[in-house]
């Protein structure tokens, strides 16, 4: 886990040292970002209601890098987020756990549309667990496991800096399960061994972030993809909101949601009850993270 904050601390600093390098350059590249870092704890002793202690955390970091022409925009963003928390003689489990970088090229077709190549590749830090409380814990994720890499062209609509339109008829997306157990297992829709799938689709991203209220701001995005070859009546969803309360210039709360629907990853039942899941479907899952604490923006 050391290896992660590590990390973590210098994808940062090395960004906050060339956005601080921009600002002194005539440069057409525009750099900002915002870390925060939510910590959590409760100590019980001779405690009559009863309880367990615990230890919480949780670091978020999201950077952006803009480059701007008169008729070229090129976007960059990189969200990191890594949440980790001890409960009682409970093995240590993660709250958190995201890697998620965005690259969107456009060149000018009129006053608000772009053609536009999108790359966008998302996966995890370290792994996880389908009850991460219980000793005998089942691992079900790990790094690039899975890891999703897409490409897709099309055509961008952008009215104002807050909000834009991708659209794509182009896309490719390719699903990576690169830990030895998990391939075998076939987890997320790939056949029993395999260690990548392509598929080959349609598109269609939504990002909107404004300060709606004073010292409060939101940042969302939506992805939506239907598989041309493989049952393109189930799309996949995957729906990111962050609401940001500011305090002041060092503290602040967060509210992040992520809500995902992938017809690929599937959920199992025991509808036996004998311990053995027997029947397999998909499911909606949805995250919810609420925070106090320390806020960097620049």
């Amino acid at each position: 886990m050391k290896k992660i904050f590590f990390t973590l601390i210098i994808v940062l600093l090395s960004f906050v040292s060339k956005a601080q390098e921009s600002t002194h350059a005539d440069t057409l590249w525009k750099f900002s970002g915002t870390t925060s870092l939510n910590l959590s704890q409760l100590s019980l002793t001779n405690w009559a209601a009863g309880g367990d202690n615990s230890l919480s955390g949780n670091a978020l970091i999201n950077l952006s890098a803009i480059y701007a022409t008169d008729k070229t925009n090129w976007e960059n963003k990189l969200t990191l987020g890594f949440g980790l928390i001890k409960q009682g003689d409970d093995p240590t489990r993660k709250s958190d756990d995201q890697i998620d970088l965005a690259s969107k090229l456009g060149l000018k077709a009129s006053d608000k549309w772009f053609y536009t190549g999108l790359l966008g590749f998302k996966t995890q830090f370290a792994q996880g667990y389908d009850n991460p409380g219980d000793v005998d814990r089942l691992k079900i994720s790990n790094f690039m496991s899975p890891g999703y890499l897409g490409f897709s062209l099309g055509m961008d609509y952008k009215p104002s800096e807050a909000f834009s339109l991708f659209l794509s008829p182009l896309s490719s997306k390719f699903t990576f399960v690169l830990d030895e157990d998990l391939s075998a297992a076939g987890a997320f829709g790939l056949d029993p061994g395999q260690s990548a799938r392509a598929e080959l689709g349609a598109y269609i991203k939504m990002a909107f972030k404004k300060e709606i209220l004073k010292n409060v701001t939101l940042d969302t995005k939506i992805d939506f993809f239907s598989n041309y070859l493989d049952h393109p009546q189930h799309v996949d969803v995957n729906w990111d909101l962050l609401l940001t309360f500011g305090i002041n210039d060092y503290l602040s709360a967060s509210l992040l949601t992520q809500l995902i629907y992938d017809y690929d990853i599937k959920f199992g039942t025991d509808t036996t009850g004998d311990g053995v899941p027997d029947t397999f479907d998909e499911r909606v899952q949805f995250k919810e993270l609420f925070g106090l604490g320390l806020t960097y923006s620049f």
